[in-house]
Parts: structure tokens; sequence; C-alpha cells
């Protein structure tokens, strides 16, 4: 049949007939007019309409040019020759037709199944053969696909999933290959996707039963069984206290060069034209340029990966009330292009530490078999192909930092987060101060950061009542890091970190990356409540003005006795109230873009001028833009002024390509900043994480943008395996059955 008409102007007379001639094909052989796929460029055969819709499609946004075989219109498959592979078919490549047809695979998608691309097909056995006897359109395993998809996508129970194969089988004709059961769909799945190891784990966390321990039945540390205490006090032999699921990642990266399409965005950043001073990948950075530099043979190689890690903990049940964390370990590829790196695609989930309580510092005892697997990936793994240049190479892979929230940075780093030491970057130098009456340590002065010869360097009833004459502190290299934590420091550092034990993990400049949306999101929850007044979130109040009494500065804001109640004289920060009506008025009556935010009117409690309920992508909606824009008439004009320019460098932090010449201004802007809120804002107000914010510029000039190293999307897809969840009491089995099985139809379809 003629198909250059979709390839014609859609305003021509070719395309028109083509379009006509194209529904009377599709009518013919599906015999229906009201659900067909629509094969327009937006639809691209997934949703169904009728004909007259249809053609509306096809005028308005054309038909996907793509589409060259309609076989999800009635017209058989045609098999084509992989050019990129320059192997001529012959008569033993028949076989796989049949699958082909539905998932529309290259025999270079075949899985990591021996050095052998084509032993998948012998290993899914009967999955070419067709449904039912004449049946052209389905095979078994392309039907089993599509039946597995839909259980995916809509939460179907196991025992609802059997019925519908049992009623399938019932109404297909004799001698379909349906199969019976879930079981018979499993095995013939696990052929296409890839396996997990499940390992025992000591309860305490001391220790896995592998290797020299496999055959243990008692913690060599602790001495607690390896076997489950019933509610009895019995111990069921044979059942576990505690599990690990290990994804193992090598054969995975295998199966993605097996990939053509995925093999060639994989060399992407090779092939790519970076602009001079300009940053809009991880490539572009100091951090990558190192790895090319120090070890040439690894950065010679385009296919060898760049990985980022990431871990945190996430409470599989709906109730919010149970304190069950359960910790998924996720890899980063970022080989491929900005907008692939972090998509739930290509992120790989690789351990799954089951709860209930969360591993905390002993979390190096699970990372052990993916220390493993990432030393073997450094050195090589040979005989991996490379389905788009049709050769086998040596894989190598590098992990260059790791991605948490501030506590789980401070569990795979091994530095402490808290008390008088507790900022990673500063470590020794980190300026402290203990506040006598509030109870808590703020870290103030960075005025140190400022210019040798700034003004606010000798200023001192602004500040803490003392001039400045420190220099900022310089950042410990990794090599010196190792050194500390062998020699038993044990002020700034509570372990060494098992990540070391990668040959080249003490050479990168940041090895693990400060998560800029818990930052962003912890400096506006305390901004909003300072400023309104939030009960219980608010840095202001009686111990914060005693804080200042003791420090001798800023002594007009003391506290006034009274005899039934005590008066806080207003400060810069202090709204009145008729302010905070008139900024949660802005909020409530705020219009944006659809899709840009949540609804921040539902946000907004007019009763008690509140914000309340404010989560993470909030904040950052409220920090980049909205906030400034509410404040504007408000506040005394330094307080207001030192607010927006916290507001413009978040803004300008997280743009998604740096211009390099530019990052230094904008940490001398920053700097200043901090000072500015130093000037107007109680000690109180500066807890880690807006001191944290000086630190910021330093990891965007070594690492890229901001965007490839923050939670957004791993905290996406946190909430996509918390959806995995179906049966309450085994929610880590459900994840795992549910990840491989997901991956077996992704990697089909």
């Amino acid at each position: 049949m003629d198909k250059s008409w979709m390839h014609a102007d859609r305003r021509s007379k070719a395309y028109e007939f083509g379009v006509e001639a194209f529904l009377n094909f599709a009518v013919e052989n599906l015999l229906t007019t009201t659900h067909i796929r629509c094969p327009c460029v937006k639809c691209v055969n997934l949703k169904l309409f009728g004909v007259g819709i249809i053609r509306d499609h096809e005028y308005f946004n054309g038909i996907d040019q793509s589409y060259k075989n309609w076989t999800f219109h009635g017209e058989p498959w045609e098999a084509t020759t992989n050019a990129s592979r320059n192997v001529e078919e012959d008569d033993g490549h028949g076989r796989y037709s049949f699958v082909s047809e539905e998932i529309d695979m290259d025999d270079n998608d075949f899985g990591d199944f021996g050095s052998d691309p084509y032993e998948f097909a012998n290993v899914i056995g009967d999955g070419d053969q067709p449904v039912y006897p004449g049946c052209r359109k389905y095979t078994k395993l392309s039907a089993l696909v599509k039946l597995y998809d839909l259980k995916a996508k809509h939460g179907m129970s196991d025992v609802c999933f059997t019925e519908l194969l049992i009623l399938q089988g019932d109404l297909l004709p004799e001698g379909n290959t349906i199969p019976t059961s879930i079981y018979e769909a499993k095995k013939t799945l696990c052929a296409l996707g890839l396996s997990y190891e499940k390992m025992h784990a000591c309860p305490n966390d001391c220790i896995l039963y592998r290797k020299e321990y496999e055959d243990s039945t008692n913690c060599p540390t602790c001495g607690i069984s390896r076997w489950k205490e019933g509610k009895d006090s019995i111990l069921k032999e044979g059942v576990p206290a505690k599990v690990v699921w290990y994804f193992p990642p090598i054969p995975r990266f295998k199966r993605m060069f097996q990939s053509h399409e995925t093999a060639k965005s994989l060399t992407w950043h090779a092939a790519r034209k970076s602009i001079d001073s300009q940053m809009s990948h991880p490539a572009d950075s100091p951090s990558w340029k190192l790895l090319d530099d120090k070890w040439p043979e690894f950065g010679n190689e385009p296919r060898n990966l760049r990985l980022a890690l990431s871990s945190d903990g996430f409470n599989p049940h709906s109730s919010l009330s149970s304190r069950y964390s359960c910790w998924p370990v996720i890899l980063v590829t970022y080989n491929l292009r900005p907008w692939l790196c972090m998509k739930r695609k290509f992120m790989m989930l690789t351990l799954l530490i089951s709860g209930p309580k969360q591993p905390g510092n002993d979390i190096d005892i699970y990372l052990e078999p993916l220390i493993n697997d990432l030393k073997s990936l450094w050195v090589g793994i040979r005989g991996v192909y490379d389905a788009h240049n049709g050769e086998y190479f040596t894989l190598r892979a590098a992990l260059m930092w790791t991605i948490n929230d501030f506590p789980a940075y401070g569990n795979l780093s091994g530095c402490v987060v808290k008390g008088y030491k507790a900022c990673p970057i500063c470590s020794d130098d980190t300026s402290s101060h203990r506040l006598k009456n509030g109870h808590k340590i703020c870290y103030i002065g960075h005025r140190k950061w400022l210019p040798i010869n700034h003004p606010y360097r000798r200023q001192r009833a602004a500040f803490n009542g003392k001039p400045e004459y420190g220099i900022p502190p310089e950042p410990l290299t990794g090599e010196e890091v190792l050194h500390m934590v062998e020699n038993g420091d044990r002020v700034c550092w509570k372990k060494k970190s098992i990540f070391f034990d990668l040959e080249y993990w003490k050479y990168l400049p940041v090895r693990h990356a400060l998560d800029v949306m818990h930052i962003e999101k912890n400096v506006c929850d305390s901004i909003i409540s300072t400023l309104l007044e939030i009960p219980g979130k608010n840095k202001d109040g009686i111990a914060a003005r005693l804080d200042l009494l003791n420090m001798g500065v800023k002594t007009d804001l003391q506290p006034e006795y009274g005899e039934r109640r005590t008066r806080l004289p207003p400060g810069p920060w202090n709204l009145s109230r008729a302010e905070k009506r008139e900024v949660c008025n802005s909020f409530y009556g705020m219009k944006v873009p659809e899709g840009y935010s949540s609804n921040i009117k539902n946000l907004v409690s007019l009763q008690d001028s509140r914000l309340l309920g404010l989560k993470s992508h909030d904040c950052h909606t409220l920090m980049q833009q909205l906030l400034p824009v509410a404040i504007r008439s408000v506040l005394e004009k330094p307080a207001r002024y030192a607010i927006t320019r916290l507001c413009f460098f978040f803004n300008a932090i997280c743009a998604k390509t740096v211009d390099v010449s530019k990052l230094d201004k904008l940490e001398e802007d920053v700097v200043v900043t901090l000072c500015l809120l130093e000037k107007y804002f109680p000690p109180s107000f500066f807890d880690i994480m807006v001191h944290l914010v000086v630190h910021l510029v330093r990891e965007v000039r070594l690492c890229g943008p901001v965007y490839f190293r923050w939670m957004y999307p791993l905290e996406r897809y946190m909430k996509v395996l918390k959806g995995y969840v179906q049966n309450r009491t085994r929610p880590e089995g459900c994840i795992a059955e549910r990840y491989i099985a997901e991956e077996a139809v992704e990697f089909c379809t």
C-alpha cells in the first residue's frame, strides 16, 4: 500500500486521500469504527477513538511518520534488517518475528544471557508461539506483556490477575497458550527481566549473612539469632529476621548497551558541542574532567559510565502514624542527555533495605555487595555487547558523588551533622555558638567569607558584638579526610565511609553533594514561620531576645516584663497583624500557570494568618518567585531587601545552564546576603541549613547544574515505589516483585 502521503503537506490533496485510505483500511481490518488506535504524533497509538476524531487528529497533529508498519490497524508485520549490525537475515532468525510484532524489539535488545545476544530467544522458549492457532496479531509473549502492563498500571492483585488469565484462556479458542496462573506468567517474564538476590541480615545491622557467615545461625558480633522470633517467643527456623533485596547493577548495565537507542544515548556526551564558560551537564564540570585527566584510559572510552548514588528512607504504609522506614538505594547514570539523566526509566534500584528501623550509620554493612560491584566496574567488565556499534567492549564505571538529605549525608559520609562541628565542609573550623536560653546551637560568623577590608568585618553591635578577622576555612580533600578517619579523629567523623574502598573516591573534589531541595525548603520554612509567627516553628521568642541580650547586641529588643504578660518589642523581622493579613491575602489571590505549583490558595489560612502544609516544591516556588512579591510592601526595607536577595540567589543557582564567569559574583553576593540576615534576624534563625547556603556555589562550580543533584526526581521515584505496596505485611517483597516486573515490561515495550 502506498504510504508516501504520510510525508506530504497536510494541506495537500495527496494527504487528504491518504488519510481516507488509511481509515478505510483500518475499518476493514479491525471491523470497528469506534475503537481504533489513533496514530497521530500526540496519541502515537496509545488512545482509542472513533473515525471522526482520528480524522481530525491526523489533520491537526499530523500522523506519526515513524509508524511505517500499520500493525495496530491490521497490517502484517514486515521484518526489517537492522543496518547498524550489518548482519543479513537468514531463515534461522525468522522465529523472532512473532516476538517483534507487538513489542517492537530490535535483535540487539535481548537481555544479558551470556555472550550471545541472540540467546534471549532460546531462553524464552515458546514465547514466539501465537496465542492460538492461526493468530497473527499476538504471540504468547506479546499478549502476556500487555496483560502484565495492565496489572502494573492499575495495581491489580495477584489473585485478580490469575482469574483474568483463566477467563482469557476460556474465551480464546482451544489450543491457546495463555498461562493459567500468575506463577506460569512470571516464569516467562523472568526470562525478560533480571532477578534479584535476597540476603539475610542481622536485625541489629551488624553483618550480612554472606561469604564466611553464609551458614551462620547467630550473629558473631551481638549473638542475636538469624531467624525471626514469633509472638510466642519461639524461633521460626528458616524465616530470616531481616532481609535485604539486592538488584545487581552489572547485568542491568549490560542490558542498557544491548538496546540500540540506549547505547547510542550513553555516548551522547562525547559528541556534544560544549559552550565555553557554560555548564549545562555534569560532563562540563571539573569533577568529570578530573576523572578524564587523572585516568586517561577511563576518559578515552565514552561508553564508560559516570554514576550518582542516592538513598533515603520512606514509610511504605499509608498511615502517617507508622514509623516503619524502608531504605532503597538508587543509581543514576549521567552519560545520558540532560532530560534523560534523572528520568524514572533510567533510575536503577540496586538495594532495598527492609525496616522497621532505619540503618543509620550502619548502612555501610548493606552497601558491601554494591561497593564490590562498583569496584569490579572500575576494573572493567569484559564482553559487554554494544548494539549501536555492533561490537564487544570492556565496560567501566565510576561513582561521582552521592545525593541525600542532610541526615543521610552524615550516614553515608561518616561525618558529624549535629553539634558544634555540624558543617561537613567547614569541619573543625565551623563557626558555631551555643545559645544559653534557646538551648540550641546557631551557626553565625559568615563575615569571614567577606573580603578582608569589607566594612562589615569591623562592625560589632550589628553582629555578635565582636570584629571579625578570620579567613574562610579550606574544605578538606578526600585524602585529608581519609587520613583523619584512619588516625582515629572522632571530633568531626563518626566512621570511615565504605566508599573509600573505591580506588578513586579520595581524589574526587565533591564526594557527597548537598541537597538544594531540602536546604531551600528548610530556609523557606524558617523565613515563613518567623515572619508569620507560626507557633512551634517561629525562630523568635523570649529565649531568642534574651540570647541577644547575653550577646550584648540589639539590647533595645529585650523583653519588657509586665504584671500580666511579657511584651516583645517589634524587631526588623516582625510583621503587624495587618501586615500578616496582607501577606496571606497576597498568597491567597495569586494565580499561576497550570502545573507550575500546587494551588497556593489551599495552603493559606486567612483566619489565623498562616501557611499550612507546605511541601518541598511549594517552598521552591515560594522562594524562587512568590515570596518577594508577597512581602514587597511590608517589613522594614533592610530586612525585606535581605530576604529578596536570598530568593534571587536560589533562583539564580537553580538555572539549567550555569555561566561560570558569574559564579564568583554570585558567591560574593550570597555571603553579603547572609551577613545582612545576621544583622536583621535573631541568632536562633541561623540553623545549619541556613549556613549550608554559603557552600552551594562551590558545589555548582565543581559539579555543574543543581538539578542533576537534588532530590526532587528521587523523591518522586520513591513515591512510585511506595505505590507498589499491595501487601502491608510484606512491603519490600511487593516493591521487589513489582520492580522486576516493570523492568521486564519496560524492556519489551
